[in-house]
């Protein structure tokens, strides 16, 4: 994968792996998405794509990745790395950034199978992706956003240690509807135990990281005593 490095990229927790998708793990992906992600009379999501029927959110899911990847470039990136438990994809965690050399902060976004969830997997995998940033990348901030009304993101949020950061208003199905503005900033983080990142280094020029030598990306990734 000389060319295209992130195939190469994979974080590892005690329970998951998140690793940019192969075409089975899109197959398989795809198909968490037919099987449903929320309760459809809610709606998580800024763009409403799970409302579709399930044969095209599974083949939305797919088109995704394949546009993510097309638009890929180092001023402005998104990162949807499959996350995979007891060797099966169960979701998404998503990494982004605009003009990150410049800003160092990340925007993060997930989603996972409705029936995996309430295990925790989606605690880990967004410290897995925190890890990535901060650890990684050498992020300084990390921010996330959710409807008031989605209380399983907003808890992950504030267990890692996100603050508030103000409200955003959207449109919601036709109607006004608040999210939740959270960030994380670097001095709030703690690198977690028995969490390693693998081929990152070929990686880091398609991020545009910054690489001033007060905090060189790259440093602390591995395992974490």
């Amino acid at each position: 994968m000389y060319h295209w490095p992130l195939f190469s990229l994979t974080i590892t927790t005690p329970r998951l792996e998140l690793r940019l998708p192969s075409l089975a793990d899109l197959d398989e992906l795809a198909g968490r998405a037919a099987e449903g992600i929320h309760d459809p009379a809610v709606m998580p999501f800024l763009h409403p794509w799970s409302d579709a029927e399930p044969e095209e959110r599974a083949r939305s899911t797919v088109q995704y990745h394949f546009r993510q990847w097309a638009g890929w470039t180092p001023a402005a990136w998104s990162c949807p790395l499959v996350t995979v438990f007891e060797g099966r994809v169960v979701g998404v965690q998503e990494v982004e950034a605009v003009d990150f050399a410049v800003t160092r902060e990340v925007r993060t976004g997930s989603w996972l199978g409705r029936r995996f969830q309430g295990l925790g997997i989606g605690t880990e995998m967004r410290r897995a992706a925190l890890h990535l940033a901060f650890d990684g990348l050498g992020a300084e901030s990390a921010v996330s956003e959710a409807y008031l009304d989605n209380h399983a993101s907003l808890r992950v949020s504030r267990r890692l240690g996100y603050r508030d950061d103000g409200l955003v208003r959207h449109s919601r199905r036709g109607e006004l509807a608040l999210q939740q503005r959270l960030r994380l900033d670097r001095g709030e983080w703690s690198t977690p135990p028995g969490h390693r990142i693998d081929g990152l280094e070929a990686c880091l020029p398609l991020f545009g990281p910054p690489t001033g030598p007060e905090r060189a990306p790259g440093k602390g990734v591995g395992f974490s005593s």
